[in-house]
């Protein structure tokens, strides 16, 4: 749901009236500012990326821990109920011996603190207690973790919303500037080179890698969507993770873990199907396709598409 929000508000911004840019500026000083914008958006989506991963890998821990909750509450009900009866047994007799009622006991510890009737407990009598007071101590720590889990959740869900603020003011002020150039101005910023490239005979390094290249192959022409991992839109590490995950292979969810994903190798040495990630922070990714081109998802307003692998500075080559 969070997701969804996201990408419908970031759709949104983008069709927004739009703005005058600055009219002192030149369309090269505007191309120049949109790129700078769109790269600070692109480390926001990552950081977006990161805490959306992060707070769905706590619901599911939420949803566990619940369920475990759950199951020790009924397994505590169950052991009171056999006490119980043993008291029933014990009343009908003649009365509750104190033997009983330290079973029976909220606060066994501190009921026997103040007994004597210790030594009065048989060996069964005391594997039944001994099993209720640990079932109590386990599941006072699993309240205490579903209670942390549920603050930690809360924290990276007021991150998603930061992010997604930061993403979306930059990339409508991206937008703004774009309608503020030429039709010929916009599509130089927007379409790149497209260029697919020759056959060159150079093969994947794995069959895995293989699978990916032609996954990707298949997202060509499909649109950048913040925030989304296909399969009709992507942002760039969210189209990587998803041709991976085609190909069988859990990738993490953001370009600066999908770098760690795998070995390291030079871009000299790329083939088809490694990773390549771009600037010192590894806030952009795309997979390497062989003829010194890349496929990737540059930016809002642009289509999965073929770059040259030097479109920007290279920090890292992965082969997962």
């Amino acid at each position: 749901m969070v997701l969804s929000a996201a990408v419908a508000t970031a759709a949104a911004a983008l069709t927004a009236p739009t703005a005058t840019a600055d009219p002192q500026a030149s369309p090269a000083e505007t191309r120049a500012e949109v790129t700078r914008l769109f790269e600070e958006a692109e480390r926001a989506t990552q950081a977006y990326d990161k805490a959306d991963e992060r707070a769905d890998r706590l619901r599911r821990e939420i949803a566990h821990t619940q369920g475990s909750v759950a199951r020790g509450q009924e397994r505590i009900n169950t052991m009171r109920g056999v006490l119980g009866s043993l008291a029933g047994a014990q009343y009908r007799s003649g009365g509750i011996d104190p033997t009983l009622a330290l079973m029976l006991s909220e606060d066994p510890d501190g009921y026997l603190a103040k007994s004597s009737t210790l030594n009065r407990i048989n060996a069964r009598q005391a594997g039944r207690l001994d099993k209720l007071r640990t079932a109590q101590r386990e599941l006072a720590q699993e309240r205490a973790e579903a209670t942390r889990k549920l603050a930690d959740l809360e924290a990276s869900r007021k991150a998603v919303a930061r992010h997604k603020r930061k993403v979306e003011a930059k990339l409508a002020r991206a937008q703004r500037l774009l309608n503020s150039l030429s039709p010929q101005e916009r599509r130089a910023i927007t379409e790149g080179s497209g260029a697919v490239p020759a056959p060159t005979g150079a093969a994947a390094s794995s069959g895995r890698a293989a699978a990916a290249v032609a996954a990707i192959r298949q997202a060509v022409g499909r649109p950048y969507v913040w925030g989304a991992n296909g399969p009709s839109g992507f942002d760039c590490s969210g189209l990587t993770q998803w041709a991976y995950g085609r190909a069988g292979v859990g990738l993490p969810r953001t370009s600066q873990a999908q770098r760690g994903a795998g070995r390291q190798v030079s871009l000299a040495e790329a083939r088809p199907g490694d990773l390549v990630t771009y600037r010192d922070d590894a806030s952009h990714i795309g997979m390497y396709m062989g003829g010194g081109q890349v496929v990737h998802a540059p930016y809002p307003g642009a289509v999965v598409r073929y770059d040259p692998v030097g479109m920007m500075p290279v920090s890292g080559v992965t082969r997962v």
